[in-house]
């Protein structure tokens, strides 16, 4: 491939062809610049926050934090490893009514967006 400061690398014919495939959106792709350009993410977004801070869930995955930053030391702890012990446990712990309710609002935005 040939690089220039001016323009984007020329691809080989091979490359090419790998590009072409790579040029066509999946469905859920398509699903989330929809949702993005509509503006229903940020909806979706903020109605999964509200849902969380209500059940609870919120208050219990900051204690699970400070519990682990307790355990390990203050000092002793980076916010990847928190972010990498605590994430496996805050997806298990999210209540079946938020995920339900937010299928259910995914759902009716793709009929209503004739996807």
């Amino acid at each position: 491939m040939k690089h220039s400061v001016n323009r984007p690398p020329t691809p080989d014919e091979d490359d090419a062809a790998e590009g072409f495939e790579k040029d066509e959106l999946t469905l859920r792709e398509i699903i989330n610049v929809k949702l993005v350009e509509s503006g229903e993410k940020e909806n979706l977004m903020e109605l999964v926050r509200d849902r969380l801070v209500e059940c609870g869930w919120k208050d219990e995955m900051r204690i699970a934090c400070r519990e682990h930053v307790k355990k390990k030391g203050r000092k002793d702890v980076t916010v990847d490893e928190l972010i990498r012990v605590i994430t496996p446990k805050g997806r298990a712990s999210v209540p079946d009514s938020v995920k339900a309710e937010l299928l259910n609002r995914i759902q009716n935005f793709i009929v209503s967006a004739a996807l």
